[in-house]
């Protein structure tokens, strides 16, 4: 598990791309900087680990490019020890950035190899997420919520009643919405029952399964 001086200067040119593209998120660009994103791949790849590509991970899923994960997280606008929901918690590549932004990480991922290898994976990288579990993303933590903000990182045709219930009022939720592009959704809550919607382009992600595998 080697992080070298190379790999720091690719990351430092990843960030400089980031911010071309219209991250400005300082939290988010000093996180991408520091987490051995190579770590997180199959070593064949290791090589284009810090092109702003998504590449394929195990159990028929991809690591996301490192643009939409910093879109994503920008978009929550974490502040220090918000609770965030994972759904999809994948490679575990987001969940680190998540972690680095200082938030309380609560991550569901239903491919159980994926949960296993994530598992033992960010501990050995001193990544620790207030809770990964293996179970069905479609039906949030219910145990754990509220949440100051959700984050799904599959391609979903709807919102999931049961993560908009989970959500605080003020908090936010981001989703990619759509069948086979998907519109980057946010919602805020606003009350009880009202939600504010705003729209951000299209985005391509894996769909959002349920059930666990």
């Amino acid at each position: 598990m080697k992080d070298t001086a190379k790999h720091q200067g690719l990351r430092n040119q990843l960030v400089s791309v980031l911010e071309k593209k219209g991250i400005t998120d300082k939290n988010v660009l000093e996180a991408i900087k520091k987490i051995p994103r190579h770590l997180f791949l199959n070593s064949s790849f290791e090589d284009y680990a810090y092109q702003d590509k998504a590449f394929p991970i195990a159990a028929g899923q991809t690591i996301s490019q490192p643009y939409t994960v910093a879109f994503q997280t920008q978009l929550l606008e974490i502040k220090k020890g918000h609770k965030v929901l994972e759904i999809g918690t994948g490679s575990g590549y987001q969940t680190a950035v998540l972690c680095l932004v200082g938030a309380q990480v609560y991550s569901i991922e239903r491919q159980n190899e994926l949960f296993k290898q994530t598992s033992v994976l960010l501990p050995k990288l001193g990544i620790r997420p207030k809770h990964l579990s293996f179970g069905d993303g479609y039906k949030g933590l219910p145990n754990h919520a509220p949440f100051d903000s959700i984050i799904v990182t599959a391609g979903a045709p709807i919102i999931p009643q049961a993560l908009m219930a989970q959500l605080k009022i003020g908090g936010r939720l981001v989703i990619p919405l759509g069948e086979d592009v998907q519109i980057m959704t946010l919602l805020i809550r606003i009350n009880e029952t009202q939600f504010e919607k705003h729209e951000f382009g299209e985005f391509r992600f894996v769909p959002l399964l349920e059930d666990k595998n």
